[in-house]
């Protein structure tokens, strides 16, 4: 049997600066209807700078939607005609002010299929270089210098709470131990 769901119709709600909202009426696998809320997001990149020294580099800033300030990765929306990589690169500068001299793609997923179809294009950057800090201008972050035991623990202990950076501190943790 399929459990495929058939869009009968679409309707955009609402287009704004960083996402769109639609309702896709559905024809379930059983014949009946539904309505699903879904997201449009143009996809997103997360970063995994490590220095050379083994500890990663994050931003901790003030999330509105859940009203606390978050320890993460730097990431950032893609820009229209922008690849990922390239986002990645000025994502980690606007940031953090870390340009790399190393940029790998590790993999993608989705932040919250359940409505959003956003995805998250992972990288991993090394070789890095200070610089200076370019945020946007209503971005206010500060850099954070971090073990990964240290991030480890945090996690653990329910202080770091943002999935991108949960997903990005294990994969760092593999990487590092690889390299001993």
């Amino acid at each position: 049997m399929s459990y495929e769901e058939k869009t009968m119709k679409s309707e955009k709600i609402y287009e704004g600066k960083i996402l769109n909202l639609r309702i896709d009426t559905v024809e379930l696998p059983d014949k009946k209807y539904s309505k699903r809320e879904i997201i449009e997001h143009p996809g997103s990149v997360g970063i995994v700078p490590i220095t050379e020294d083994g500890y990663m580099i994050l931003v901790e800033q003030f999330r509105k939607p859940v009203e606390k300030m978050l320890l993460e990765i730097p990431a950032g929306k893609i820009e229209i005609n922008e690849e990922p990589k390239e986002t990645a690169f000025r994502e980690l500068v606007e940031e953090t002010g870390y340009t790399a001299k190393k940029m790998e793609y590790i993999f993608e997923f989705y932040t919250s299929p359940g409505f959003s179809d956003e995805k998250i294009y992972l990288f991993l950057a090394t070789q890095l270089e200070l610089g200076q800090e370019k945020p946007m201008e209503d971005e206010y972050i500060e850099i954070k210098k971090v073990s990964i035991e240290d991030l480890i623990n945090m996690v653990n202990r329910g202080q770091i709470t943002d999935s991108k950076t949960i997903i990005s501190i294990y994969f760092a943790e593999k990487y590092i131990n690889q390299k001993r």
